[in-house]
């Protein structure tokens, strides 16, 4: 699984070098977040159960959608805040280049939900996250950031 340090060490690798200064303030500034990352991931897995269902909500509201595609969209938004999660556990994208992105985009086509619900819903959970309310203002810019990096990876 990618971290930022992996990356920074396999880059490093593949060029045959040792890892530069830039290198390694990259490193240092993955670090530096660490905690705020932590505290984002600890507050996201405890409400997950309720954030993945305010999105649905705030996608199909309490009409009478299909209930099947809203049950899909409900497990996708899971399974995506879940390698969220895991992002901000290891400190880099890996978990949802690896296991989210790359086939994602097939996947919905092929069960036909519309990607332009899924950007609704991520940039619904991103627009609801309260400071300090819901965790602190580095904690948010963390969880923020990697909401933007599926929004656009989705769009």
């Amino acid at each position: 699984m990618k971290s930022a340090v992996t990356t920074v060490l396999t880059v490093a690798d593949a060029a045959g070098r040792f890892p530069s200064m830039s290198d390694i303030e990259a490193v240092k500034g993955s670090l530096d977040r660490a905690a705020a990352r932590m505290e984002a991931a600890e507050k996201l897995a405890a409400g997950i159960d309720k954030v993945t269902a305010d999105a649905v909500d705030a996608v199909y509201g309490k009409g009478s959608y299909d209930q099947a595609n809203k049950d899909k969209c409900s497990r996708d938004i899971h399974h995506y805040l879940r390698l969220i999660n895991y992002c901000l556990v290891t400190g880099g994208t890996g978990p949802l280049d690896e296991w989210g992105i790359a086939g994602m985009r097939e996947v919905i086509r092929v069960q036909v939900l519309p990607t332009a619900a899924y950007i609704e819903a991520f940039t619904h959970i991103r627009e609801r996250v309260c400071v300090p309310r819901d965790m602190s203002q580095q904690a948010a810019a963390e969880f923020k950031g990697l909401l933007d990096y599926l929004i656009n990876a989705l769009a």
